[in-house]
């Protein structure tokens, strides 16, 4: 893979439908660095709920902070963390009180404005795989290789159910169901970037596959795009 030109993968798709976990994987059998833009928006949120003392999102306050949201990937011991303002944050932007507000921060035009900045800097270098849900469409359009994830609803609740109960959150399966019926809403229907297949993207409907299923063929189209370049 080293002798081949470095590209710009993109990852969108619904929640929960596994981006983050193979962008991983892949990011490590290419040596490309990994960019969660997921985790830049809960990293944001959380910041915005912190503005105010009763946990609520304030949208005016917000814009008038967008210049103190800093935010850094590192990685630690072969992990890679994700730090607001200089303060690890990678196992509180999981918890449901952050992941039940995300969807309606990103409906701030301002706020998605001045993350997908910072995303496209990163960018800048190729070599780099992104996950998120405007990678394909706003951040990168121009990216080599695009990738659209989906998945039945309730296939992703039950792997979102499983994957909190593993880390301790307690909520069940119906309001996990309900939580991502209600962001696959928001996500499509907002105005600014919602969620969509990018022009050129192949589409992987990933609710009858397992990872390593996905993995293979994601890593398969990655080895074509690269014999192009």
């Amino acid at each position: 893979m080293a002798k081949h030109q470095k590209i710009i993968i993109a990852i969108d798709g619904f929640a929960a439908t596994g981006k983050s976990s193979i962008a991983k994987r892949l990011s490590n059998s290419l040596n490309y660095i990994h960019i969660d833009s997921g985790s830049m928006y809960r990293a944001a949120t959380l910041f915005a709920l912190r503005l105010d003392s009763k946990n609520k999102l304030n949208p005016k306050k917000i814009i008038q902070s967008l210049s103190e949201i800093k935010i850094e990937f590192k990685t630690i011991k072969e992990k890679q963390l994700i730090f607001l303002n200089n303060e690890n944050v990678s196992y509180e932007i999981r918890k449901p009180y952050v992941t039940n507000q995300v969807s309606k921060l990103a409906k701030i035009p301002e706020l998605r404005s001045y993350l997908v900045k910072k995303q496209k800097e990163f960018g800048k270098n190729k070599g780099i795989i992104m996950d998120g849900r405007d990678i394909g469409t706003i951040v990168f359009p121009e990216a080599e290789c695009k990738f659209f994830l989906v998945a039945n609803v309730e296939v992703r609740a039950k792997r979102r159910y499983f994957e909190q109960q593993s880390k301790d959150n307690k909520e069940t399966y119906e309001k996990v169901l309900k939580s991502l019926i209600k962001r696959d809403k928001l996500d499509t229907d907002r105005i600014s970037s919602p969620l969509m297949k990018a022009k050129g993207a192949l589409k992987i409907d990933v609710s009858d596959l397992t990872l390593d299923e996905v993995y293979d063929k994601m890593l398969s189209y990655i080895k074509k795009k690269l014999n192009k370049h």
